[in-house]
Parts: C-alpha cells; structure tokens; sequence
C-alpha cells in the first residue's frame, strides 16, 4: 500500500489538472460479506480546489464504496468519512509540500490516543506538534523509507475514523481487508523512520502513538480469536507485534520496547489445564476478565550507563544497569463504570527482566570479560535453644532424673527479586527474577495446582497494596543504579582506538498474571525479546 508515492505524484500529474484521481486502498469480493451482493472497498480521493489565496491546492477525502451505510448517499454508492484540510500544491519556503497533510494525521492520532489506567498526565495538556520535526522528517528519508512510515500513521488514523466512527460493517471491512494485509508495518523491521520520529517529538508525543499502535492491535487480537473460537477450540498463534529500537545518548544505551501483552509468547496458561468437556461454561465465566487482560500493553526502558577509558595497552569499557522500568499499562478510556472499577488492578506484572550487551558476534577485539557480582551466596542464621527438665525427690536438691530436649530454628532473609549476572559468549548478562518472598519459588515458572489448593505465600493477591509489595503502586517496576549498580567490563584492543563499533544490546521481558482481586483460577505467562544495535564511539576526549 504505497500511498506516498501516489500523493507525491500528484503534482506533476497532467490528469490530475482536469479531474479528480482516486486510488484504492482496500476492497474484497461480494462474496467475502453476508448480505451484499456489491463489491466492497475504500478509496483515497485527491480533488483539485484553490485555497484562500486562489493558489492550486488539493483536498484529500477517504470514501466508502458498496457499502449498506452509503447506499443512500446522494452521490451514487459512495461516502465520505474523512476529508483533509485544504493543502497547497507548491512551497515558496522550502517547506515539504504535503507537509500539512502529514501534520494533520499526526496531530489527529495524538489527540485520539487512549489513556494509560490513573495517568496522571492526560493527552489534553499536549500542545500541537510542532512543525519544525516533522518537516526535517519529511526532508531528510527518501520516498521510500518516508513511504512505510506514512502507511502507518494514515493506517491508524483510519482506524479511530473506520472503526470508531462507521457502522459495524465498516470496521470489520477495516480489520479483515486494510489491518491484516498491513500487519508487518507494526513489527521492528519498518521502524527505522519511526524511530527518528519518536527521537525528535519525544517521550509525550511517543508515549501517545505506540499507545494507539496497541490499542488497535489489541482489538484485532481480540476479533481473531473470536473468530477462532466459532470455528474451533485451537487459539491462533499470535506474533510479536509492537516496536523497539535502540540508541547511544551522552553516555548512555537505551533500548525502549512497546508490545501487546496479548501478542507475546504465551510460555503457560491455565487454560492448557482446564476441562474441556464444558468450554462454553468456561469461557462465559472469564470472558469478561479475559477481555480487559486483553487491553494491556508492555512498556519496557532497559538504560544502561557506560564509560570508556584509555590506558597504554587496552581500553575498558564499563556498563552498569542505571534504569530498568517495566510497566504494564491498561489501554482504554475513562469511562467510571463498574466493570471497569472491578478490574482496574487485574493486570500482568513483571516477573522476570533479562538485559544482554556486548560487542557484536565474532568480535576479535575483545581481551576479557569482567563481571561484578559474584553467584549469591545465602545466608542462613540459626538458633538453637537447650531445655533442661528434671525431677527431684524428698528434700534432696539433686534431681533423680535429667531429661534434655533441644529446639533449633533456622532464619533466611529472601528478597522479592534475585538480581544476577552471567555471561553469553562476550556478551554480559543482568537478570532479574521475581520470586515468592516465603518459598523463594520463581513467580515466572510456577504454575498454581489445579484446584487452588496450595497457596503459595500471599498468592500474590493485593500485590499493589501495603509496604512490603514487589512493584510500584501502578503495578510496575522500577530498578535504579543502587538496587542493581554493579558493573561489568571488557579490556578492548588498542587498535581499536579512534573507532565507533557496533555493539548489540537486548532484553527479555516475561509478564505473569495472578488473580489480584477477583475469584478466578486464570493464570499466564508470557515473554517476549527485543535485540538491536547501539554505537560505541571509542575516541578520547580532547583535553
């Protein structure tokens, strides 16, 4: 769907002086709809007008075609649901033409992108984007590279419009004939413009998109497996779908991950467990929990702070964990009603954090590999206590029996989380494993015995609640420099002085689900891995 590339052509189009151009974005079959018996589609229409000061322009207009709910449109079988601004057909400041209709989209996405559950930063106080960013964006990617970026802001633009907006018909158009032919446009392999995207607006303006991203794949993970739930039994697999990327800045390697929780690697579920015998009973009881687990997203910012040092023979580079911040957000809007308030902290949580970097592979630079923290050694403390009992008779004050019992107890301070490193090849290795503070059992791997019986230290209920709970009070997890501040190091060859090399960084989430307030026997794990690459410029400062 090269919709860039049509529009970019306009202007220098001698068809379009005389007429309207349209190109199709989707359509299907009669056959692929009950009741219509018209071929379905939606088409982008480009119509040549004069803006306020009688200069060429064009006015951009998304139409239905076949569809029930344009039938009595005036105009044939066809009608409008979107329309552009008016956008001018020439620059005099060196600005991109379409640099309106770009910002219109974008403007319109942020202003439309569904809330994180108690956030406390509402996308009203956003001012308007400004168009400086945009424009370099626009000025600085080619055609194509520019091209799969505007597919997928013009994608999920139609969605709020196709989905939200339109009769049902509509909306399942979109999801079957426009999402699913364009789901690759989600993935990391399309996200190097989105990246420098999200560099340039910041966090706010990102935080707002990947938010809508997975909102709307959240809804098409939804109907799919509704749909596979009326043909069989099976679930569909579901892929990894959402964003990350990585980049080196002021000492710093961050790598950010956004993915639907519902798209991540299931590794255990309770409903491999469940008797089958009765599914439909099943299903209807936890549909309604399953619904809202469904709406939460993964947002992972794995920081790591590096140093480079110059000696006569080598170079050390360091990296220590300055930030790890996990958290799970429930997408949504605000609406105060009772299921909604009933479910607000029935959400995933982090259960396991595993952060890799190093050079790349095959890297013969490499001298050494030093780790900081060695294999944890528990501590136990143990008390013993002796009880001498004896009986004496008549007035003597020895007694005529001694009877000796001893009573020992052992004491073992256990943390939440198990902080570890290890190493892969010449890659360092941090991990962090979530474990029940009274068994010590590994939250991410234990699975609850059918039945509920069993219950392992708290069960994990009310685990956003009181002193001693293992995450933030919105459910996520922070781990700064002095919860995880050792370092690790690698001796590099001198002749690598001068350099910047490619390094790899990558990160393992894995996100469980315990009943937190409600009476459920559902549980689940699932995970998910991010990989990329960050520069390491080995250059000394001039001083």
């Amino acid at each position: 769907m090269d919709i860039w590339s049509w529009i970019s052509d306009l202007p220098n189009s001698d068809e379009f002086n005389y007429s309207q151009l349209t190109f199709q974005l989707a359509s299907s079959s009669p056959s692929s709809y009950k009741n219509n018996d018209s071929t379905q589609s939606i088409h982008l229409r480009a119509e040549r007008t004069l803006g306020s000061n009688s200069e060429p322009s064009v006015v951009f207009s998304v139409c239905l075609r076949g569809f029930q709910c344009s039938s009595s449109d005036h105009d044939g079988d066809e009608k409008i649901i979107w329309s552009s601004d008016t956008c001018p057909l020439s620059s005099d400041d060196d600005k991109p033409i379409f640099l309106p209709l770009v910002l219109q989209l974008l403007q319109e996405i942020v202003t439309r992108a569904p809330n994180a559950h108690d956030s406390t930063c509402p996308r009203s106080q956003l001012q308007k984007l400004k168009p400086e960013p945009v424009s370099w964006i626009l000025d600085s990617h080619s055609p194509e590279s520019f091209s799969s970026f505007f597919s997928l802001i013009f994608l999920t633009r139609l969605f709020w419009t196709c989905v939200c907006d339109a009769p049902s018909e509509v909306g399942s158009f979109y999801f079957h004939s426009m999402l699913t032919p364009n789901l690759e446009g989600f993935s990391c392999k399309h996200a190097p413009v989105l990246r420098n995207f999200f560099l340039t607006v910041g966090t706010d303006v990102e935080l707002c998109f990947v938010r809508t991203f997975g909102y709307m794949l959240a809804k098409w993970l939804i109907l799919k497996d509704v749909e596979a739930g009326l043909k069989s039994l099976t679930l569909l697999p579901s892929k990894n779908l959402g964003f990350s990327y990585a980049v080196e800045s002021h000492g710093l390697w961050i790598l950010k991950g956004y993915s639907p929780v519902k798209s991540m690697q299931c590794m255990q579920s309770s409903s491999g467990q469940k008797n089958r015998q009765f599914p439909g009973v099943i299903e209807a009881r936890e549909s309604l929990l399953k619904y809202a687990l469904a709406h939460q997203q993964l947002e992972a910012v794995i920081q790591l702070e590096y140093t480079v040092r110059f000696f006569d023979n080598f170079i050390q580079v360091n990296a220590r964990v300055d930030n790890l911040r996990i958290h799970v957000v429930k997408l949504g809007f605000k609406n105060n009603s009772d299921n909604d308030q009933n479910l607000a902290d029935e959400k995933h949580f982090p259960s396991r954090i595993r952060v890799w970097v190093g050079p790349e592979i095959g890297a013969g630079y490499v001298g050494g590999l030093s780790l900081a923290r060695s294999t944890d050694n528990t501590e136990r403390e143990m008390e013993m206590q002796k009880t001498l009992k004896g009986i004496t008779s008549g007035n003597s004050k020895v007694p005529a029996s001694v009877k000796e019992t001893a009573k020992m107890a052992t004491r073992t301070k256990i943390k939440n989380w198990r902080c570890e490193q290890d190493v892969e090849g010449n890659a360092a290795v941090f991990d962090a494993i979530l474990c029940d503070n009274t068994t010590g059992v590994e939250i991410a791997t234990w699975r609850p015995p059918v039945g509920g019986g069993g219950v392992m230290g708290f069960n994990f209920r009310g685990r956003y609640t009181g002193s001693g709970r293992p995450f933030t009070k919105s459910g996520g997890l922070i781990f700064a420099g002095e919860e995880y501040g050792e370092g690790v190091g690698w001796r590099l060859s001198k002749e690598m002085e001068g350099s910047v090399l490619k390094w790899r960084i990558g990160g393992e989430v894995c996100v469980s689900y315990l009943p937190n307030d409600v009476a459920s026997s559902y549980y689940e794990t699932r995970c998910i891995e991010w990989c990329d690459e960050v520069d390491l410029p080995l250059i000394p400062s001039k001083t």
